[in-house]
């Protein structure tokens, strides 16, 4: 794992999110539609240091196993974000052995965080958010 990168990473996803989400701490929830599918952020915790949110994605045209639910916890003090459960499973570690139980990649934590940027990176491209279109730099 090359953990420059995932800190870089991990820093982007949460400035996208800043741009997505700027009253995430007085809001609970935040909804962006891309054609037919349906992205939804939610705060779950607040603390002074953390917020911890799941991002759902759901699309209508794939079965219901195929919705992704994303636990991620953003780091105020070091301007970063991080997936830390995907669905309902435990904390993802940061390697893992392979093959193993539940199948994971050897980096299914910094395949995730990818997977989260591609998420955030459309939606502030294409989104339409409470009547705002995201776009063009206009994400005010």
């Amino acid at each position: 794992m090359d953990l420059a990168e995932l800190h870089a990473l991990s820093e982007a996803n949460y400035a996208r999110l800043l741009q997505l989400f700027p009253d995430y701490q007085q809001a609970n929830e935040r909804q962006f539609r891309l054609g037919q599918r349906l992205v939804v952020l939610t705060v779950i915790d607040r603390d002074r240091h953390t917020t911890t949110l799941t991002v759902q994605y759901h699309a209508p045209q794939l079965p219901k196993l195929m919705d992704s639910s994303l636990y991620l916890r953003m780091y105020h003090d070091v301007s970063m974000a991080e997936v830390v459960k995907h669905r309902s499973s435990r904390r993802l570690e940061s390697r893992y052995d392979y093959p193993n139980s539940e199948m994971y990649q050897p980096d299914e934590k910094q395949q995730q965080n990818q997977f989260l940027s591609e998420l955030l990176s459309l939606c502030l491209s294409e989104a339409h958010a409470d009547g705002i279109i995201f776009g063009a730099g206009n994400v005010d």
